[in-house]
């Protein structure tokens, strides 16, 4: 069965994603943080039933994203999303928890 994914995919003209842009993906069981790298990527995730907030940043233009966990683990940090997309994460992730 094919997975469900949500990709987002923060802008090129913010600072730290000119060459490798992060992306947030989204599925029913987890939310992920991948910072692609010249060789590999780094990537950090949380399960949805362990999200505890999500804190939406917003500027002129970009947002920058806080998903907290529950467990006490580092929160998910990312910015240069678009505001739409911002809100959209927030909204799966809400769906999600909610079983929707």
């Amino acid at each position: 069965m094919p997975e469900d994914k949500q990709v987002f995919k923060a802008s090129r003209l913010t600072r730290g994603n000119l060459i490798f842009p992060v992306r947030i993906e989204i599925t029913r069981e987890r939310v992920c943080r991948v910072k692609p790298r010249l060789i590999g990527s780094n990537e950090e995730s949380i399960p949805i039933a362990k999200v505890a907030s999500v804190n939406i940043e917003t500027g002129l233009i970009w947002s920058a994203i806080r998903i907290d966990s529950s467990g006490g683990s580092n929160p998910i940090l990312s910015h240069g999303h678009y505001k739409s997309d911002a809100r959209r994460i927030r909204d799966l992730i809400e769906s999600y928890q909610t079983g929707g």
